[in-house]
């Protein structure tokens, strides 16, 4: 049990036993999958942004923490099943939470928000998981890309590759989110991304709406969304 005097952060869920064993078997069993790399790098950027946006937006420090926490653990479902991951993870991260003696309330909370963080079957519905979402869809980098033979790559990869540079800003005088994003237009067609995230983008939209912004991506330069 957590004594009430030390502070539970995302770095340290992130060297928890369960918390990293969880993470590396659904990030192998995604990779057996296709699909593009979930592991602990995914998890602390997305930790990292979340708490970056609700700290711009003048949450407490308290939210900000919570949303950090959820990134940090927001895939630890894969290790169970990709479909309904996030599901999965609430209820693997409710329990990890309580043996880490965090208090009932956020423990909820942030379950909620790793079972609301999937396009499948989610969306927001709290400041907190509206941040989870946000930091965890505009994490498109090329480095995500497992296979290194591009006669190889499926559509997922050849968006993701084709991302040769993302960066998520916040204009508090406009009351927009933006993902800015610089794509390779020879590896992957501006149509040819859309086919692939309209459905995380518009969850952004939604996202940002919840946190009373406007949700606006841009690619080289040139609006889109």
């Amino acid at each position: 049990m957590r004594k009430e005097s030390e502070k539970l952060d995302y770095r340290k869920l992130l060297k928890n036993k369960e918390v990293k064993a969880f993470l590396k078997k659904g990030n192998e069993n995604l990779g057996v999958l296709g699909y593009t790399e979930h592991s602990e790098k995914h998890c602390a950027i997305v930790a990292r942004r979340a708490g970056m946006i609700l700290k711009k937006l003048g949450y407490s420090e308290h939210e900000v923490e919570l949303a950090q926490i959820a990134g940090a653990m927001h895939d630890v479902g894969n290790a169970i099943n990709r479909k309904n991951h996030g599901e999965y993870g609430g209820m693997l991260a409710y329990h990890i939470l309580e043996k880490e003696g965090m208090a009932l309330e956020d423990r909820i909370q942030i379950a909620s928000a790793i079972g609301n963080h999937d396009e499948s079957t989610g969306g927001a519905v709290d400041a907190i998981s509206a941040a989870l979402i946000l930091a965890d869809k505009t994490d498109v980098r090329r480095d995500r890309v497992r296979t290194k033979e591009k006669a190889n790559f499926d559509k997922h990869d050849r968006v993701n590759y084709a991302v040769t540079n993302a960066t998520v800003k916040l204009n508090l005088e406009k009351k927009v989110i933006t993902l800015n994003l610089q794509v390779d237009e020879e590896i992957c067609s501006m149509c040819e991304y859309f086919e692939i995230f309209l459905g995380r983008m518009l969850m952004c939209r939604r996202a940002s709406e919840l946190l009373g912004m406007k949700f606006k991506l841009t690619a080289n330069g040139s609006k889109v969304l």
